[in-house]
């Protein structure tokens, strides 16, 4: 074990010593919805930790996918519906739901939990007028994962911030009769292929509104957007990918099936960990594609832990977030899979540790993406919104995914690029009119 380690662990034991009391007094059963990725899996997995620090505190675990659990929890806080103490929401969410008084503040977690150590895109999106409403269990950008061995056959060389044609031109050289050239997401969702098109098509020059709140779809920007995507998937990659998000792209990476994936620098980890990857020592990272027009396709988000205003647990919940998303929660997951493993993305002294910059190879490049990202100039032209990869409106959720099941069935081959994008401008049109913008 590492000296760095060993002091992590040491400084949790002090702090478990020092809250003990509190600790005592604190019981009950706290409810968490949560994603079904691997980090989070992960953290139920280490769970016998927190009960040894706080063992009159009983956890039930809803692990959900992605889509759903934004429904469940989306429905849950609107209606008060009080399921769940500590619920999984990202910087999307977080802005909205603390301006409508739906969260629990958690500025006033303990010291050592030192607030003042999250970088500070990720910190500015989960703050609401100087209160912090929930907690950032990883931050992530998106960035290009690829094949070196690949690559390297293929006669080409991954610039450090390829163009969108390198891309197209490598997946087609990549593609054989057992790897796809690309992988991309292209399941229907706000938060799935929409995520990764909206800010795909920031690149391009395209964006969701102008100025005045006018849809764009029925622009030169987003028939660029779409068809080159829509070409470049229906020739290099796999098929049925109108199915796939982000774990089902992960899996196929990790089986080798993938010359080139484009999605969550938080990914990093899976792809290159031996124990999940078949390809684990023949991974290379780049930045997110652009097009020269000055903005990249990578977003920014963290998913985050918050506590909905209707809990009856918030102290016991206020427990809970605090050990998952703290330094000594990183050196726990460090003694147990290695310091390439811990949660990325929250916190300047993840990315100041020797140990994590040495295990970890995609560590800059998650940190360059994660600051590249700009929330509040997102795209080409003025916009009146702020986000990358989505619009930080209460309407965009609904919107968004029915705009999203349009592309997906482009991309199954049930409609043309542009019956889909005269939809989208309809449907996103009528809602923001009955939205009153």
């Amino acid at each position: 074990m590492s000296i760095r380690t060993s002091l992590g662990i040491a400084s949790a034991l002090a702090i478990a010593t020092a809250t003990a009391g509190h600790a005592q007094d604190l019981s009950g059963t706290v409810t968490i919805a949560t994603v079904n990725n691997g980090d989070m899996i992960r953290m139920q997995g280490l769970t016998a930790d927190f009960n040894a620090q706080y063992p009159d505190i009983t956890l039930e675990w809803v692990t959900l996918e992605e889509n759903v659990l934004r429904q469940r929890v989306t429905q849950d806080i609107a209606t008060r519906g009080g399921q769940f103490d500590v619920m999984t929401i990202g910087t999307y969410e977080v802005p909205i739901w603390g301006e409508n008084g739906w969260l629990v503040s958690l500025n006033d977690l303990p010291d050592e939990w030192d607030a003042d150590d999250l970088l500070p895109a990720i910190r500015d999106g989960l703050t609401v007028d100087g209160e912090l409403y929930a907690a950032p269990f990883y931050g992530e950008s998106s960035m290009v994962m690829y094949r070196t061995d690949l690559m390297e056959a293929a006669g080409l060389e991954m610039p450090e911030a390829p163009t969108w044609e390198f891309i197209r031109e490598a997946a087609s050289a990549m593609t054989t009769d057992n790897t796809y050239g690309i992988c991309l997401r292209g399941k229907a969702g706000w938060g799935e292929n929409m995520a990764f098109l909206s800010a795909m098509a920031n690149s391009f020059g395209a964006r969701w509104f102008d100025e005045d709140w006018n849809a764009q779809f029925d622009s030169e920007e987003w028939a660029n957007t779409l068809n080159f995507y829509m070409d470049m998937m229906g020739e290099y990659g796999p098929p049925g990918a109108a199915n796939n998000g982000f774990n089902e792209n992960l899996s196929l990476f990790q089986q080798g099936r993938c010359g080139m994936w484009i999605d969550a620098t938080v990914a990093a980890s899976f792809v290159t960990n031996p124990n999940d990857s078949t390809v684990a020592d023949q991974v290379g990272f780049a930045l997110a594609p652009d097009n020269g027009l000055g903005k990249r396709g990578n977003w920014l988000w963290a998913w985050s832990l918050a506590i909905p205003a209707g809990s009856q647990q918030t102290d016991a919940a206020k427990a809970f977030i605090a050990w998952a998303t703290s330094k000594d929660y990183t050196a726990l997951v460090a003694e147990n899979e290695g310091w390439a493993n811990v949660p990325p993305g929250t916190r300047t002294s993840l990315y100041e540790n020797a140990e994590y910059l040495e295990a970890a190879s995609f560590a800059e490049m998650t940190l360059r993406s994660i600051n590249s990202a700009d929330p509040t100039q997102p795209t080409v032209d003025p916009v009146p919104y702020t986000g990358v990869q989505f619009v930080a409106i209460p309407e965009f959720a609904g919107f968004a995914t029915e705009v999203g099941q349009e592309f997906a069935n482009a991309l199954a081959g049930q409609q043309s690029v542009e019956v889909a994008l005269e939809r989208a401008q309809a449907l996103t049109t009528d809602a923001m009119e009955s939205a009153g913008y």
